[in-house]
């Protein structure tokens, strides 16, 4: 029976995609991004005209898909230290090869990530995608050794207070500018497609990538020790 509703799903849920998204691009776009095309960067100076949109024309979305990250990871996180009690299958060492590797590409992984949310007024990259790049060389480390216990007291404040500075930056905004995190006025915005421009917009995506990491990162460690009482981790 399944063999045979499946298929069926599947066709009508392609009728309905068919005629729901449009596979023309509109003849003209609408007010609101002509208007951030045409002013993005005489308001920022930023070389990336997303990263306006994203840091400052729409920030108080980006707080919120912060926000939801942070309550995605800490639910996670509950349900994942409740599973106390489990038959864990004891890991396979890494080899010699691996934890090298992991030791020696933790570095130069980090300081990608650092590089890439720091430099998100510029290229493509971003405090979301910095953040990733930061978790994965976590990640990397456990993988090497399941044993390693992370500093969570640390990575608790890195998180808190990455989160609690973007809220006062956004604040800053509306106390000078008159909206939340304003780029007018607060940091001189330098010249275009210099490191050293865009405001406050370089801050703000630091200050995102390190909550992101932090969160991730932590998120990480707890899958990886999923089901194991506290106090147990060497």
């Amino acid at each position: 029976m399944r063999q045979i509703l499946t298929p069926i799903v599947l066709l009508l849920l392609g009728a309905v995609l068919w005629q729901a998204v449009p596979f023309t691009a509109p003849a003209d776009i609408s007010e609101i991004g002509r208007r951030f095309v045409e002013f993005g960067v005489a308001d920022n100076r930023a070389a990336n005209i997303v990263t306006s949109v994203i840091v400052n024309y729409r920030g108080l979305d980006t707080l919120g898909e912060v926000s939801v990250l942070f309550l995605s990871v800490t639910g996670a996180i509950f349900v994942l230290r409740r599973r106390e009690g489990l038959i864990l299958a004891t890991p396979t060492p890494s080899s010699e090869l691996v934890a090298t590797g992991a030791r020696l590409l933790f570095g130069p992984i980090l300081l990608f990530g650092a590089y890439i949310f720091a430099h998100g007024h510029l290229t493509p990259g971003g405090g979301f995608q910095g953040g990733a790049i930061v978790a994965s060389s976590v990640l990397l480390l456990l993988l090497a050794d399941r044993d390693r216990a992370m500093a969570h007291n640390a990575l608790g404040w890195i998180e808190s207070m990455s989160g609690f500075l973007y809220v006062v930056v956004g604040m800053v905004g509306i106390a000078i500018a008159g909206s939340f995190l304003s780029n007018k006025g607060i940091l001189p915005l330098g010249l275009w497609n210099d490191l050293f421009s865009a405001g406050l917009i370089p801050v703000i995506y630091v200050l995102v990538g390190l909550k992101v990491g932090s969160e991730l990162a932590t998120l990480i460690d707890a899958m990886m020790h999923s089901g194991e009482k506290e106090g147990t981790q060497a």
